[in-house]
């Protein structure tokens, strides 16, 4: 088993492993201990009382980020006629139907949001086991089949992200760069807990919010009080 570095201990001398952060200071400690040479990304993750093995405890979803991640979105649009017009007046990277299935068939996939309108989900549809297991397929429910491409694609290239809680009842999901303001990430992140609050499902019991771990790329994970996480009101 390999052992961390003298920086990644020293950062970790700076962490109370078994404290629960508020999470200014959680987000602050993070921005504190990044020690990478490039800009690491600030990652959330969230345990949900949730068994999604039920499709009625299923949580899934997006939101735009206030900050955005600060991370450059490649999206593609699987459209034709005027709205791959659209698509590509509004800044889309990617445009088509045929020739970008038959792309992606043949294991491209350089992009990291997939767009698509209604009318052409049937070639679509043929991706699914392809795009499906990488979070990429388009979805109605995370308002990725749209007729509105140009809103769509704005909103993704603004900081729109999508989650979807995995198999282990935990979501992950970016709320910025290191190099973003402790204020930034706070709004991005009560931006990400608000939406994951009003995604609570129906048939969920006990604690929904279980457990809430920061992180930056290459740093430990920090703990938040699941209990302070609602916005301050002002």
């Amino acid at each position: 088993m390999s052992k961390h570095g003298k920086r990644y201990q020293a950062v970790l001398e700076k962490i109370d492993r078994e404290r629960l952060y508020e999470p200014r200071e959680a987000l602050a400690l993070v921005k504190e201990t990044a020690s990478a040479r490039f800009d690491e990304t600030v990652e959330v993750a969230v345990r949900l009382g949730v068994d999604p093995r039920h499709a009625d405890q299923m949580v899934r979803g997006s939101l735009v980020l206030p900050h955005g991640t600060g991370k450059q979105v490649r999206v593609l649009v699987f459209a034709k006629g005027e709205h791959a017009k659209v698509a590509e007046e509004a800044g889309a990277d990617f445009v088509g139907v045929e020739e970008l299935a038959e792309k992606i068939q043949q294991g491209w996939l350089d992009f990291d949001v997939a767009i698509a309108t209604p009318d052409v989900m049937r070639v679509v549809g043929r991706l699914g086991r392809i795009l499906g297991p990488r979070g990429l397929m388009p979805n109605p429910k995370a308002g990725t089949v749209t007729f509105d491409v140009a809103r769509a694609i704005r909103e993704f290239k603004a900081g729109r992200v999508e989650f979807r809680v995995d198999k282990g009842g935990i979501i992950h999901l970016p709320i910025g760069k290191v190099s973003f303001s402790t204020d930034q990430l706070l709004e991005n992140f009560y931006t990400l807990i608000e939406a994951l609050l009003r995604a609570k499902p129906a048939a969920a019991r006990g604690q929904y919010l279980r457990s809430i771990t920061v992180s930056s790329t290459m740093g430990p994970g920090i703990k938040i009080n699941p209990q302070k996480v609602a916005r301050p009101r002002e």
